[in-house]
């Protein structure tokens, strides 16, 4: 999945970008903190993962 895509979707869910760490952003919804890889390409693995960890 494309890194863009995936933010894409978690923006239009009401999560935004909180900060940049080591090798990922940060993004919560106010309440949580999701790492996101900072590779074009994520896994499509671990993009699954993420979007059924924060129910999207």
């Amino acid at each position: 999945m494309k890194r863009r895509d995936l933010i894409k979707l978690l923006e239009e869910n009401g999560w935004r970008f909180k900060r940049s760490g080591g090798n990922h952003d940060l993004y919560t919804d106010g309440n949580r903190v999701e790492a996101i890889p900072r590779h074009s390409e994520i896994n499509e693995m671990l993009a699954k993962t993420i979007i059924k960890k924060l129910g999207l």
